[in-house]
């Protein structure tokens, strides 16, 4: 292994920020980025010997290699964290304009929302993949958050309490308990998981979420993050009394002055619950 990959990877594991996916991204980004810097001419290099010239160089390959807009900008944020983790943070410009970068739009008022079709849920054979689909929609849990979860230590009787440890970017949150359907799949989530997660105890995180996606996959369970939009969905109706936008409800521009203030309102309860911390990130899962 060439010292720059070695030393990327040492930095990776000193440097776990972030959840279990984030940090395997990271890490074979980084991974990507040495090995491309290598084949570019770039030798000898050290993790700490980062400079303007080699973030230039890797720039103009991926454009001339015409990724898109979102793998850019991922590859960018895994720059810049090289970068501040060396202690060297202006080596990559703040701002992904200074690379000519067009900016990506994420808002449409399309409706992403998914239900989750029993037909395709009897089809998957792991009762535990089976349970994280059903929390994924009760409570709009991420991906690894419904196979991380213990559901006896998150049950607060009115509240599910879900540790930083599950949780992306490390947000302890808290969820309410509304409804009787939440209620029951979490009961049966406790008695399914004994105690501990829902992750089988003979596999790791790891194997379970490869065996989600196989599951997955082969039930044509595709494009469960829709689970995580429904949510959404679902919650604003409940607090502000009308349709989001990507539901068929009033856009923003056609809200009454007090409907706005209410929809403000809204849409941050709504981001605290789903795990961000803007408001504004609601618009890709409610419209706008």
């Amino acid at each position: 292994m060439r010292d720059l990959n070695y030393q990327l990877k040492q930095l990776c594991r000193r440097n776990r920020d972030g959840s279990y996916a984030t940090q395997a991204d990271r890490e074979r980004m980084l991974s990507l980025f040495a090995n491309q810097l290598h084949e570019m001419g770039f030798r000898h290099m050290r993790a700490d010997s980062l400079k303007p010239k080699h973030v230039e160089a890797l720039v103009e390959r991926w454009k001339a290699e015409g990724i898109s807009t979102g793998t850019f900008k991922n590859r960018l944020s895994v720059l810049r964290w090289w970068a501040e983790k060396i202690g060297k943070p202006n080596v990559v410009a703040r701002d992904n304009d200074a690379y000519g970068i067009e900016r990506r739009q994420y808002v449409t008022n399309r409706d992403k929302g998914k239900d989750l079709d029993q037909g395709q849920l009897d089809r998957v054979r792991s009762p535990y993949v089976a349970m994280s689909l059903r929390l994924q929609e009760a409570f709009g849990l991420r991906r690894e958050e419904a196979i991380k979860i213990r559901p006896a230590w998150a049950d607060e009787g009115n509240a599910l309490r879900l540790r930083q440890s599950w949780t992306k970017g490390g947000r302890e949150r808290v969820l309410p308990i509304r409804t009787e359907e939440q209620r029951a799949v979490l009961n049966e989530a406790k008695t399914l998981a004994a105690g501990a997660s829902l992750i089988p105890s003979v596999s790791n995180y790891k194997q379970q979420l490869n065996a989600y996606k196989a599951e997955c996959q082969r039930a044509g369970l595709n494009g469960n993050h829709g689970l995580r939009h429904r949510y959404a969905q679902t919650r604003y109706f409940e607090k502000a009394g009308w349709q989001c936008p990507s539901r068929g409800g009033p856009t923003k521009k056609q809200l009454t002055p007090e409907q706005r203030s209410i929809d403000e309102r809204v849409r941050l309860e709504i981001s605290l619950e789903l795990g961000h911390g803007r408001g504004q990130v609601t618009s890709n899962y409610l419209g706008r």
